[in-house]
């Protein structure tokens, strides 16, 4: 028996609620090294389990929960895992990382991943622990919110045990919905809802399977010293200020979204801003399990309120965004999406263009205005519990827009159904590409194109060629850290980062694999992920962004008058698309099919 590479089970999990089954799958060393893990492995499994278009709501659907090969090693934010599926926001591959315990928890029950599919006839809790699966009934769970689950669970199963559980969003298939886990979420594309589809309230795992190391003393002394790289200055704004210090940055450089994007700045950005306001503002940080970084910032003005996690793009999305410039209410909106169980860039994108539309009459019965922070948080009650307003709403700013009518969708803020986060598009323009083609839509962690153009060398709103080439680099490198899984503010710690994660990865497996192999472990799964996308229906004429972009500059600020021109930007879009050695529309070649060590007999066809 061939001796399995270090870091990993060699094996997933997989669980049928229908039948309340459970079987071991193995996982060829080959993929393995083809995926590596996280997103890679997930995309995957997950072209796997379905020939042809499905449901991302229905029964045959996979929810998979995905480890990588470095969690359990000491390196320095490697607590990570993803959630894949199809989202029901885009009909598209989804997949969201998260970190906490349950990564590591997870890993020691030894497997690799767990796919879920089925659905349970009533509301239940899984236990996962090593060789054996358990279904409880949990009708008691069901309509509690996140932290009543958490509490709950916690005292049934123990101290030892960690949880991914949904909330009441995830329960009423808001489509923007999160699984949530130790306070923080896999967030956007509505992972929530697939689960909650399925009737499944949390999942309880605990175990002892530990993997072994290749070189493991080697690791350890690497470990050290990433460690402290990553509290060296790379790292110091977020830990210092965590995302929230984007806030004024990104207002002062005319790139913060304001107002369903009709401006690029804005004019009460002090007030949301702890930054500006440290006296107003009680802080305490936190960290995320198997991190040295402690970028997680937890705020508050009252002693009477709970401290809450704050981001830039979650006061992005319920501040500017819906024009809010009272504190509380952005402190009190982001509690509401993290006890409910929503992605904040989600719902508070959508709840702007939903003021847009009012304001300009596109929507007769809506009375949501900009600023009116008391019907703010009114509606993110009624669209966790899809009632009145917040039935149309919890379907996303696409599914409104076609109700609305061509006006409307014109101004809806997304791209393949997920809500763009808090760039500015058209004075970003390499961004604006990595949000066009994104196989999981408008997301600036999966493309990370924005580093092309806050470099000093780039002209921002004029992008060519060279910008292109760049920004597929710097996917190549986003998608290996989702891979593996790392943090992306390990970016500016590595002098040169496929060749650092390719020591790493030697250092844990025992493979000797080169920067080139790595490169092309890259392209396969960027190709994976948009091949499932033609699977499920995809056409190239969704590769783009709303109207708007291309027909109103931009109103005020820094980048006044910047727009996208439609041309052009189409001319990119078909650069990168033969830059990815694809046809010049976007269609996956037959040499990179044959390079998926897939076994689908629909895998060759086009749509």
């Amino acid at each position: 028996m061939t001796s399995l590479p270090g870091g990993y089970h060699g094996r997933y999990l997989r669980i049928d609620l229908t039948a309340q089954s459970f079987a071991a799958v193995p996982i060829p060393e080959s993929v393995l090294r083809k995926y590596i893990g996280g997103t890679g492995l997930g995309t995957w499994l997950l072209l796997g389990e379905n020939e042809g278009e499905f449901d991302p709501l229905g029964t045959s659907a996979p929810l998979i929960f995905v480890f990588s090969p470095l969690v359990g090693s000491p390196i320095t934010t490697s607590a990570k895992f993803a959630v894949v599926a199809k989202s029901p926001l885009t009909n598209r591959i989804n997949d969201s990382l998260a970190s906490s315990r349950f990564a590591i928890n997870g890993k020691k029950t030894g497997y690799d991943a767990f796919i879920i599919v089925g659905k349970s006839s009533q509301p239940t809790v899984l236990e996962i622990q090593p060789e054996n699966v358990r279904f409880h009934h949990a009708q008691n769970l069901w309509g509690k919110t996140i932290p009543q689950t958490e509490e709950i669970l916690q005292s049934q199963f123990g101290t030892d045990h960690d949880f991914a559980v949904i909330g009441p969003a995830g329960e009423n298939l808001v489509h923007f919905a999160t699984i949530s886990h130790n306070r923080r979420h896999a967030g956007r594309g509505g992972m929530g809802a697939v689960m909650g589809s399925k009737f499944l309230k949390a999942i309880s795992i605990c175990g002892d399977r530990l993997v072994t190391f290749h070189d493991k003393q080697r690791l350890v002394e690497y470990s050290k010293n990433l460690s402290k790289k990553s509290m060296g200055p790379a790292t110091a704004k977020y830990r210092e200020l965590g995302t929230i210090g984007n806030l004024l940055t990104f207002n002062r450089l005319g790139t913060l979204p304001t107002r369903n994007f009709q401006s690029s700045t804005f004019e009460n950005i002090a007030a949301v801003s702890p930054e500006s306001k440290p006296d107003k503002f009680q802080e305490t940080q936190a960290t995320c399990a198997a991190c040295t970084i402690g970028c997680e910032h937890l705020f508050q003005l009252s002693d009477t309120k709970k401290p809450v996690r704050l981001e830039y793009e979650n006061v992005f999305a319920l501040g500017p965004m819906c024009g809010i410039s009272d504190p509380q209410t952005v402190l009190d909106a982001s509690q509401i999406c993290d006890v409910l169980g929503m992605d904040t860039i989600s719902t508070g994108v959508t709840i702007a263009f939903a003021m847009e539309c009012a304001e300009k009459g596109l929507w007769k019965n809506c009375d949501l205005k900009f600023g009116d922070g008391k019907q703010l948080l009114k509606v993110l009650g009624d669209i966790g519990y899809r009632r009145n307003l917040g039935k149309i709403l919890s379907c996303g700013s696409r599914h409104l827009a076609a109700s609305l009518g061509e006006e409307a969708t014109s101004l809806a803020p997304h791209v393949k159904g997920l809500e763009l986060p808090g760039y500015e598009p058209r004075a970003l323009q390499t961004m604006a590409l990595g949000f066009a083609v994104g196989a999981r839509g408008a997301d600036h962690n999966r493309s990370g194109a924005y580093q092309v153009d806050f470099s000093q060398d780039v002209n921002s709103e004029k992008i060519g060629k060279a910008e292109v080439e760049k920004a597929i680099r710097i996917e190549d490198e986003s998608v290996l850290m989702d891979s593996l899984i790392l943090c992306k503010f390990l970016r500016g710690v590595f002098d040169d980062k496929i060749s650092a994660m390719a020591e790493t990865l030697q250092m844990v497996t025992g493979w000797e694999i080169s920067v080139s192999e790595l490169v092309d472990v890259a392209c396969r799964i960027v190709n994976a992920k948009k091949q499932f996308n033609i699977l499920q229906g995809w056409s190239p004429e969704e590769d783009t962004l709303p109207e708007r972009f291309f027909t109103e500059p931009i109103s005020d600020g820094p980048h006044r008058g910047a727009v996208l021109n439609k041309e052009h930007f189409s001319k990119l879009i078909s650069f990168y698309n033969r830059s990815r050695g694809w046809d010049e529309s976007g269609w996956v070649s037959e040499n990179q099919l044959q390079d998926m060590e897939l076994e689908l007999s629909s895998v060759c066809e086009k749509g």
